[in-house]
């Protein structure tokens, strides 16, 4: 068995140390790249959004490595994430692809079916194997995310353009080779700190601003044409709402639990959305309100082309920048976006909130949309 799987953001790297702590065999695919978006673009139903075909485009390349089993995730709720595997496999299947698949789908969903596909991860290490591969994948997760929030806070203040970047690269490729929660610790200590020692400390105070909306375009790079890069040096520091490892720990293990509740996202996204609509819908609502609450400057909503959960939080967000008064500029991202016309949004957005910041006559808070 050679295991692949799809791209989201730097998961990948958590994903083969738990993989490799199993004794599997495993392909990590080459990065999202127009390579990717073309194959998969071809070969998935047109109006399915950006990140099933970005999945196919990457499983495709895994199985050219020599990949022959997918691993993926299932979903709950109204999110057509839980048909993603099935929908995979058919059009693998219609390529004439033979490639497995295991698919981990949350514990309340079918606890009996998730035990059958997990037993395959699982019996060729055994349970201790499993217990210090999550370990492991889950000290990465962590360090991973550590790493890139230290990158938000150094980027607009660097004094070297683009070393931050560069910085945070080295560091992530030099974490993947790690084999121990200590040197993982050790590590991540002293890469944050020679990112802070990139900041200059004349830098002036940065614009702040949020980024919320769905996961998988706010955590893969290519799908979201480098946001949190481009608002960087533009000036501005970004606070990602969404954290996958918080999101694992709330909504997979204390959720399979009964021990998590949404009810903090409920109380600030009150008089918007009474109750989940899928996916991360009312979160983004909720964050955005929280945003304003905690004095940032603005908030950039992305989601991809035919997202309902982000459709009706995007319907949902103008009242929410009125009231809050914080501006909104929502992004959505499908094969056809074009990198000059989002860098020129943002540029524009920045450049309202620059000077919102300094008192401008006329620029009250909006919610602004562009797909």
């Amino acid at each position: 068995m050679k295991i692949t799987f799809p791209h989201m953001g730097n998961l990948y790297i958590a994903i083969e140390a738990l993989l490799g702590e199993l004794g599997h065999e495993f392909v990590v695919p080459p990065k999202s790249s127009k390579r990717t978006l073309t194959l998969g673009t071809k070969y998935s139903p047109e109006t399915i959004c950006l990140p099933l075909k970005l999945g196919v485009g990457n499983l495709l390349e895994g199985i050219e490595l020599g990949a022959d089993t997918a691993l993926m995730v299932g979903g709950r709720g109204p999110c057509r994430l839980g048909y993603y595997a099935a929908l995979q496999q058919e059009i693998l299947y219609d390529l004439g692809k033979e490639i497995n698949f295991i698919v981990l789908d949350h514990p309340k969903e079918d606890f009996t079916r998730l035990k059958s596909q997990v037993v395959p991860l699982v019996q060729k290490g055994g349970l201790r194997a499993l217990a210090k591969g999550v370990a492991l994948a889950w000290e990465k997760l962590k360090a991973v995310e550590k790493l890139e929030r230290t990158a938000h806070f150094v980027r607009p203040r660097e004094a070297k353009p683009r070393a931050t970047t560069q910085a945070l690269n080295r560091a992530l490729q030099e974490l993947r080779r790690l084999g121990s929660i200590r040197d993982i610790r050790r590590r991540c200590r002293e890469e944050c700190d020679n990112l802070l020692a990139l900041a200059s400390t004349n830098a002036q105070r940065p614009i702040k601003v949020g980024i919320v909306g769905e996961i998988y375009t706010i955590l893969e790079p290519f799908a979201n044409l480098d946001l949190e890069e481009r608002l960087g040096y533009l000036g501005v520091e970004v606070f990602r709402t969404v954290s996958l490892a918080r999101w694992l720990r709330n909504n997979v293990i204390l959720s399979s639990l009964g021990l998590y509740r949404s009810w903090k996202l409920r109380i600030n996204a009150r008089g918007y959305l009474r109750a989940p609509v899928g996916g991360h819908g009312l979160d983004t609502v909720a964050q955005t309100a929280a945003l304003a609450c905690k004095g940032y400057d603005g908030a950039v909503h992305i989601l991809p082309f035919t997202c309902m959960p982000e459709i009706v939080a995007q319907c949902v967000l103008p009242n929410v920048s009125s009231d809050c008064r914080i501006p909104v500029l929502s992004l959505v991202v499908d094969e056809h976006t074009g990198e000059t016309g989002f860098q020129t949004r943002l540029e524009a957005f920045v450049d309202l909130l620059s000077r919102q910041r300094k008192g401008g006559a006329g620029y009250e808070p909006a919610c602004l949309s562009w797909s």
